[in-house]
């Protein structure tokens, strides 16, 4: 391991030379001392997880640390935030089991506001939401359900399982970012290919989703997720034929996610309004016709 400096974070968010300097430090350390360097200087530090093979990486690799690497090495841990979105696959879900009890390392889930079911979410905002209006379904399954377990926990930091090479909005992926509310995220395996992880996994008898060996290469909600393709890249398989579409919206912009998600959910209500107008001024034009008729036949 290097021995200069470390370089910590401001108590303060770091200014961009700052961050930058940080950023050249940890790009040239591996996964693990990336790891030990978030576990010395970050505040409050959870894993964001899916259970993708990038992640189960990062948890792996954190129960080989001694106790002393962790801030309280009387609970050496670092708890995981799973967002369960209602509709994952059963697979997913089993392997969140196994990853739980394996590892002993707790996992938080965080729902969808006020729904624990399928039945329950569809009930608030009709079936298949993500073909009607995509970004509210993303806010409301995703970024809403894991910006309230941020707050409820005092979240400050986030370990998560992206690399440059998974593409897309990744490619320039740095080690550390801040994002816009002010939130730490650690990219351990920045650096690392799809090889280098399936190795790493393989090695380690590292639990992994049942549907890799069934075609599918990354693996998210059961209507956006698809086998890949020989050839085809580690995340094609996802959101297939949305070229524009390479992020669940957990990585993207909060505010400006929100804001489109309260606009659009506006604009449905607006719609709905007018829907409900037109079908009760039809139902008035109907009556109307059925009394004139009446008369006109007494008559």
């Amino acid at each position: 391991m290097p021995s200069t400096t470390w370089p910590t974070p401001s108590v303060t968010l770091p200014t961009v030379p700052e961050l930058e300097d940080i950023n050249l430090y940890l790009e040239k350390l591996s996964p693990q001392e990336v790891l030990l360097w978030g576990l010395r200087h970050l505040p409050n530090l959870y894993q964001s997880t899916a259970f993708g093979i990038t992640g189960l990486c990062t948890t792996h690799m954190l129960t080989t640390f001694p106790t002393s690497a962790f801030p309280e090495p009387s609970n050496p841990q670092v708890p995981m935030i799973f967002v369960d979105t209602l509709y994952h696959f059963q697979e997913t879900l089993e392997l969140k089991d196994e990853v739980e009890k394996k590892y002993n390392v707790p996992v938080i889930v965080a729902k969808p506001q006020d729904c624990e079911t399928v039945a329950d979410f569809e009930a608030k905002h009709g079936e298949r939401l993500w073909e009607r209006n995509e970004p509210t379904y993303d806010f409301l399954v995703k970024v809403d359900p894991a910006r309230r377990i941020y707050e409820k926990l005092a979240v400050k930091s986030l370990l998560t399982g992206r690399r440059r090479s998974q593409g897309a909005a990744r490619a320039k992926l740095s080690p550390l970012e801040i994002d816009e509310t002010g939130m730490f995220k650690l990219n351990p395996l920045f650096s690392w290919s799809l090889e280098q992880v399936q190795t790493y996994l393989d090695e380690n008898d590292v639990p992994k989703n049942k549907l890799l060996s069934q075609g599918y290469k990354s693996v998210g909600d059961w209507h956006s997720t698809t086998k890949s393709k020989e050839g085809e890249g580690e995340r094609d398989g996802r959101w297939r034929g949305r070229e524009e579409k390479t992020e669940c919206g957990l990585h993207e912009d909060y505010f400006k996610l929100k804001l489109l998600a309260k606009k659009q959910k506006r604009e449905e209500e607006l719609r709905r309004r007018d829907e409900a107008q037109d079908k009760l001024q039809g139902s008035f034009a109907s009556l109307e016709i059925s009394e004139k008729t009446a008369t006109e036949t007494t008559a």
